[in-house]
């Protein structure tokens, strides 16, 4: 049965928003986006956020301190992952071509609270990645800085640096991608393909002259045997699962792949970014499932070709943390590798801010056209047909975030609030299918149910590996959410105020 033949609610929180209306909405002048993006677009935009701190920063802490040779099962498990979620992906954003991402599909799916619960979730992810990426970004540059003695003053520095009250290089990095944004997606498609060039040769060296240090030695044992941290198992930084029903904690062994997965899973994110970019896209039926199974798949492989590279180089007792591939061509004698390295992760961690950025800022203005936000955040600059407003707002204030705060602790938010929006996507799928199977579907998720719920219990799975502490700042900032939702956002809904609501 259709949405359209279903009890109306038009205060129901419950209520959904047709896939047809969600279309038409996107047809208003002052409210439409310009359609200019290919499926090659789209893969250079995945593979550009994909790859950044993941691959340069957390090889060596997981294979240092949680599964040594065995990151790379780490990477394929946390990629199986994405996988399952990445079909669900691509059905709806094929299906329902609208800014938003999984905002968007749970608004046509589910309802009007979950998708406000989503969009809300969405939010605090991508600002809070574009603000990480941009402060790791920042430390890059002044390391290669250094190298020429050039030096800032310890003030310009940001926190985390002794005497550093401000990080500049940060704060003009966001304020310069909001400009880019701003001017249009085109410009921004280019600018991020060139870099991704960069960054994708930066890898390649990588795993191509690394293959001639490996030694052999180094990946036995390649699962290391199970280990008890120091400190037991109560601690709030433990993660949840091991709070909930109180099993000794390990590290190494099989369950420390898992572990390392949940941690390792930050180096994937991006790819549901490309979803918030369906509306801009001239063909999203065809190019959207290229662009975001695509990008998935290549990153997949040259994750799982560095971490093996990485720990047969160097032992991964003897990794380093912050720098692991850096480092390890140091110790094998070649710091030249070392400097090209070090500027690839410069570089490649531009486009990682430029996208989350640019995800951001479709999730709000789609909520803003629903009216769950200001209109005034809605409309287009009329000349480049980008949404200025919202991007401006939410550049100005991610580059002030980043440039005064250390918020490397809260980087686990935004695995936990990538994975949220993994399971309600793949359960929207299952609800569509049921509740509008009329709907022409260019690309269909295979074996529905069965892997949608599949890709729910791999999503949950992984967040329950997540710090309890993690688990509280969420809940924290859901609940803020829920309440701004009922002060504001029910009452201008403009799916409430025109009465279109399907009550699910």
């Amino acid at each position: 049965m259709s949405t359209d033949q279903q009890p109306r609610a038009n205060n129901g929180i419950f209520r959904t928003k047709t896939v047809e209306q969600s279309i038409r909405d996107t047809e208003e002048p002052e409210h439409a986006l310009k359609k200019s993006l290919s499926a090659w677009d789209l893969m250079v935009f995945g593979v550009g956020v994909i790859i950044g701190t993941g691959i340069f920063v957390l090889t060596g802490k997981v294979a240092k301190e949680n599964a040594g040779p065995a990151t790379a099962l780490a990477f394929v498990a946390a990629g199986i992952v994405c996988a399952l979620a990445a079909l669900c992906y691509a059905e709806f954003a094929s299906t329902v071509p609208v800014a938003g991402s999984a905002y968007t599909f749970a608004y046509a799916s589910i309802g009007e609270l979950p998708a406000w619960i989503i969009g809300w979730d969405l939010v605090l992810e991508f600002a809070l990645g574009t603000a990480v990426v941009a402060v790791g970004w920042s430390g890059y540059v002044r390391s290669l800085m250094d190298n020429i003695d050039w030096h800032l003053p310890a003030a310009l520095q940001g926190p985390d640096v002794v005497g550093g009250t401000f990080d500049i290089l940060a704060f003009i990095l966001v304020l310069v991608l909001t400009v880019v944004l701003v001017l249009g997606m085109k410009l921004s498609a280019r600018i991020t393909a060139l870099v991704v060039a960069i960054k994708v040769t930066v890898v390649m060296i990588v795993i191509i002259a690394g293959l001639f240090f490996i030694v052999g030695d180094n990946y036995d044992p390649f699962i290391p045997p199970a280990v008890t941290p120091e400190g037991g198992g109560s601690n709030w930084d433990s993660p949840l699962v091991q709070l909930l029903f109180g099993y000794e904690p390990t590290n190494f062994g099989v369950m420390g792949i898992f572990t390392a997965a949940s941690v390792v899973f930050f180096a994937f994110i991006g790819f549901d970014v490309v979803a918030t970019a369906a509306e801009e896209t001239k063909l999203p039926q065809r190019d959207m499932p290229r662009g975001i199974l695509g990008s998935l798949f290549i990153c997949t492989v040259l994750y799982v070709a560095v971490a093996l590279v990485v720990t047969g180089m160097q032992h991964y007792t003897e990794l380093s943390v912050s720098a692991p591939l850096a480092d390890a061509f140091k110790a094998a004698g070649h710091p030249f590798y070392a400097g090209v390295i070090s500027f690839g992760a410069a570089v490649g961690l531009t486009t990682v801010c430029l996208i989350l950025l640019l995800g951001q800022t479709r999730v709000f203005f789609a909520m803003s056209r629903d009216g769950l936000l200001p209109r005034f955040f809605s409309k287009t600059h009329p000349r480049f047909k980008t949404p200025y407003r919202p991007t401006i707002l939410l550049g100005v204030i991610i580059a002030i975030v980043a440039g005064f705060t250390s918020i490397n602790e809260l980087a686990t938010l935004v695995n936990i609030g990538t994975l949220f929006a993994f399971v309600v996507v793949a359960f929207g799928v299952i609800v569509l299918r049921r509740t509008r199977p009329d709907l022409p579907r260019s690309f269909r998720t295979p074996w529905v149910p069965a892997l949608p719920i599949i890709s729910i219990a791999a999503s949950l799975w992984l967040m329950l590996n997540l710090p309890g502490e993690t688990w509280f700042r969420f809940a924290v900032w859901m609940v803020i959410g829920i309440v701004v939702y009922f002060l504001y956002g029910r009452s201008h809904s403009r799916l409430g105020q025109q009465g279109q609501g399907a009550k699910y």
